[in-house]
């Protein structure tokens, strides 16, 4: 580290601010560690009011000729992003490894593409964003989608870059200027992606990126008069805490939340697929909010159902994410640890049985852990972990199956496994969730809405309804020509 640079793998990072397109740093810093050996990697600008209130100016100031940009010209300036992403995708995918814990093998082939790719989606989206215009009595409606104003967009540290992009660019291609605030636990590619988007050509104020400790910030950031849509990916507490900050201001937000998904796996099922679509719910080491953490199983296969999950979970290779043959990596911060160790640790106590796992490993790892003899009314099954952590109950029967999938306070996803399509249909249409996958899991189109329902959020991003969010929509009715003569 020297100065206000830090370099991490090789890569150099900046660690203050981006404000207004220059680089300002706060005079406290807070410092941000890896997750895989406890090393630091970097002192970060500690940002509070004051850094706040900078950048939402300078998003404000801004955003008229933002928002006056052509559409091709802001797609393009998009797609030049999205080129930046593909040229550094090395160093980011590096980057956030060290930064989050999750595996390179995975932000190499499939995470930093699709940062590219969300800034390509709705550049492209944006190209073909149109209502047919209708008449009324003889009068045009024609409907247009005008861009809000400045944008604060909060996001989470399990999948840092990706998850802010799924904002950023829909914001950015809708016409509004952004004020990205990165969780504290892996701000290190939001700089990049300043970075990138300085290099790019993005003019100054468009996008801000600034750092810090929960609400030393984000109060600033989220009560602001000038903010006209808050965005925020993270837990269910924190959520209400910005809904009461944006209150005051009738600030507009799209919350996506926590959940506590079920997998269903019914007796009619692919059996090899249901054990593959089960322990693929530990990928990243369960740090995954659509996870589906209560597996649900038809009573009569639960027992063969339990001897090939925990066959093919003891196979699965926890250690350093950088290895390409590592399978889960650690847990992103020791606080993290602890609440997943305490989950565990009070259902064991409750009378719960570790089928696998149960207890820590070295360091930040957590042993993939699977936990049986669960009642519904439980915390560990009615409370999001955020780790490696899964729970098995049994059912008899679709209707006690639904039941159980249903009975939480969450409701953003759900996994179904059966071979009858029947019953598939009857099922999907009975769950409450934001997402349902039949027979595979982390299918993600951004063409499709994506969400959830009762404490798993407000709102949809994704395709249109990201668009939808990001603008004020606006009809314009006019009078055929003549028709104050004639009416």
């Amino acid at each position: 580290m020297s100065g206000h640079l830090t370099t991490v793998a090789g890569v150099t990072v900046d660690t203050r601010h981006y404000i207004g397109g220059e680089r300002v740093a706060s005079t406290e810093t807070f410092t941000d560690t890896s997750p895989i050996d406890g090393s630091v990697l970097g002192e970060i600008s500690r940002g509070r009011a004051m850094e706040a209130a900078a950048a939402v100016a300078a998003a404000k100031a801004a955003f008229p000729g933002w928002a006056a940009t052509p559409r091709a010209e802001r797609a393009r300036l998009l797609h030049a992003v999205a080129d930046g992403v593909e040229k550094r995708l090395e160093e980011l995918a590096i980057v956030e490894t060290c930064d989050n814990g999750a595996l390179l093998r995975s932000h190499r082939r499939g995470v930093m593409p699709r940062v590219a790719h969300n800034f390509r989606f709705f550049a492209d989206w944006l190209l073909k964003l149109e209502h047919e215009d209708f008449e009324t009595r003889g009068h045009t409606n024609h409907v247009s989608w005008d861009p809000a104003g400045p944008c604060v967009l909060i996001t989470p540290w399990n999948a840092p870059l990706m998850l802010a992009t799924w904002k950023v660019a829909p914001a950015l291609a809708a016409g509004n200027t952004v004020i990205l605030k990165p969780a504290e636990w892996s701000p290190l590619t939001a700089s990049l992606l300043a970075d990138i988007a300085a290099e790019a050509g993005l003019p100054a104020g468009v996008l801000n990126v600034v750092q810090g400790l929960g609400s030393e910030i984000g109060d600033a950031l989220t009560a602001h008069p000038d903010v006209r849509r808050i965005s925020f990916t993270g837990s269910v507490p924190t959520a209400k805490h910005i809904a009461a900050s944006a209150a005051a201001n009738l600030t507009p937000l799209s919350l996506e939340l926590g959940g506590k998904s079920p997998l269903l796996v019914f007796a009619d099922a692919d059996l090899d697929l249901a054990v593959d679509l089960a322990v693929e719910q530990y990928d990243n080491a369960g740090q995954v909010c659509l996870a589906a953490t209560r597996i649900l199983v038809e009573e009569g296969i639960a027992q063969e159902f339990t001897r090939r999950f925990t066959e093919k979970a003891s196979r699965l290779n926890q250690g350093d994410p950088r290895d390409e043959a590592t399978d889960l990596g650690p847990n992103i911060h020791p606080r993290q640890l602890e609440k997943i160790d305490g989950f565990v640790q009070r259902a064991l106590a409750d009378g719960a049985r570790a089928v696998i796992g149960g207890h820590r490993g070295e360091a930040q790892y957590y042993a993939p852990t699977l936990l049986t003899d669960v009642a519904q009314d439980s915390e560990i099954v009615q409370e999001e972990v955020f780790g490696p952590v899964l729970t098995l109950q049994t059912f008899t029967d679709e209707a006690e199956a639904v039941r159980l999938a249903n009975d939480t306070r969450f409701g953003l996803a759900a996994t179904v496994a059966t071979g009858d399509p029947e019953r598939a249909e009857r099922v999907t249409g009975q769950l409450v969730a934001g997402t349902v996958w039949v027979n595979c899991f982390f299918v993600r189109d951004l063409q499709a809405p994506f969400g959830g329902s009762r404490h798993s959020g407000v709102g949809r991003e994704g395709g249109t309804w990201s668009f939808d969010f990001y603008c004020d929509l606006k009809n314009t009715v006019t009078a055929p020509k003549g028709w104050q003569e004639n009416g």
